[in-house]
């Protein structure tokens, strides 16, 4: 699994704070939609050009690290 903690990061003046891709304004959860909603890792690279595969990989790897985590939390 690809280590997100490079890649995802928290600023509390950005987006309020939630998990983003490196420095822009695009978060996890944003990534995760498009994913659901059918878009390819192509569709999402061309429409948003910052976003590399790694970093939908990455998205990836830290939902599934926190629900990991949620899962041993209950």
């Amino acid at each position: 699994m690809i280590n997100y903690k490079t890649i995802i990061k928290r600023n509390p003046n950005k987006r309020f704070g939630k998990p983003c891709v490196r420095d822009t304004r695009i978060t996890v959860y944003d990534v995760l939609g498009w994913l659901a909603a059918g878009m390819t890792n192509d569709e999402i690279i061309h429409d948003f050009p910052e976003i590399k595969v790694n970093d939908i990989k990455a998205c990836l790897a830290y939902a599934a690290d926190r629900e990991h985590k949620l899962q041993h939390a209950s």
